[in-house]
């Protein structure tokens, strides 16, 4: 072996000890800034921002670093497109349906009524043609958008008094999110779009009836028992709502192929982070709901029927007036189908014994 190949092999031998590789050490130090809809309180919904940025610094050791902005510290709840689009900021965390005013369609990036769950959706998105669909849609908007938040199913809300037919709802004020409140209307309710940190205040004083957040471990957090003991499920609009990361398209062009892989890669590993501390943190709270007099109660069937008839009902009418939602839906619509068909068969089946096992 001469000398120059053992230089090269002990320059290889050496960068393989250090742990990284020799192009991500060779990009430029980057500071981006990540504004949320949400309020730093909310650990898990906020947090993906955090668990996210935490992984691209250390994947780039310590050269690609995000700060993360709670809503309203940069960017109000409700205005993070706008600003990711006018390069404001470089990125933004956000459930997509509340911007359904702009387009119906950003409700098909996040959750509809009656829609895939957080397993299918995922499904649709990484391996359907959710994502393409999706970077097709928004690049009218100056975005590059990725997967990055599940909830999974949610609860139903909380009420001043029990919902036993779909005659008790009609009337009720109900603070729901984004798209979900065409459906709520459509059934007799008053929808009300209303950002987290406002909820509790509203319902403590009346301006409200009723308001839905996520599950139990936010809910707790939030302290909605205190001042409306019923506390209803499913949330049918919310089967698997997804969150969003936004990315301003030329920030994003701007970027190393090595950059870009790290940013997708982190998203991916927030994105399961944040379903799987809901799933891992539900159950207890639940349970600290019930002891603290929370009462829970299924959705009537007629309410719940109604609610799926309206739903089909109304995007069959969005399909006629918007292409974008006409195209995006069409294939949403028959994924969800498929993914229906084979879930029944096992994971539908399977949880409905374990659930009514005893353990």
């Amino acid at each position: 072996m001469d000398r120059r190949s053992v230089i090269k092999n002990a320059g290889i031998a050496g960068i393989l000890a250090a742990g990284a590789a020799p192009a991500v050490h060779a990009q430029a130090a980057l500071r981006w800034r990540l504004t949320s809809s949400f309020p730093k309180a909310l650990d898990t919904l906020f947090g993906v921002n955090d668990v996210f940025a935490a992984k691209v610094k250390e994947m780039t050791g310590g050269k690609f670093e995000i700060t993360t902005h709670a809503a309203g510290e940069l960017v109000p709840a409700f205005g993070t497109i706008d600003a990711t689009k006018d390069g404001t900021v470089e990125m933004s965390n956000t459930a997509p349906y509340y911007y359904f005013g702009k387009d119906e369609t950003f409700a098909l990036g996040c959750a509809i009524p009656f829609g895939l769950n957080s397993r299918q959706m995922s499904a649709w998105m990484f391996h359907g043609n959710g994502l393409k669909l999706f970077r097709e849609f928004y690049s009218n908007y100056g975005i590059v958008n990725f997967p990055m938040g599940n909830t999974g199913a949610q609860m139903g809300g909380w009420f001043r008094k029990p919902i036993k037919s779909l005659a008790d709802f009609k009337g009720t004020k109900f603070r729901v999110g984004g798209f979900a409140g065409k459906v709520v209307e459509r059934i007799g309710g008053v929808p009300q779009n209303i950002p987290g940190g406002e909820i509790y205040q509203a319902l403590e004083k009346g301006t409200i009836d009723a308001a839905e957040w996520v599950g139990p471990y936010d809910d707790l957090k939030l302290g909605f028992y205190k001042v409306a003991k019923n506390y209803a499920y499913p949330g049918w609009w919310e089967g698997g709502p997804q969150l969003d990361l936004h990315i301003n398209k030329k920030a994003w062009d701007s970027l190393s192929a090595e950059y870009k892989a790290i940013v997708e890669a982190a998203s991916v590993y927030a994105h399961n982070d944040m379903q799987t501390r809901y799933d891992a943190r539900n159950a207890a709270a639940l349970k600290t709901l019930v002891a603290g007099g929370a009462k829970l109660f299924a959705f009537p069937k007629d309410l719940m029927d109604a609610a799926f008839k309206e739903s089909m009902g109304l995007y069959e009418e969005i399909g006629n007036k918007n292409p974008n939602w006409k195209k995006i839906y069409g294939d949403y619509s028959s994924f969800r189908k498929e993914a229906n068909q084979w879930f029944r068969f096992t994971e539908a089946r399977f949880d409905n014994y374990m659930q009514s096992a005893k353990l």
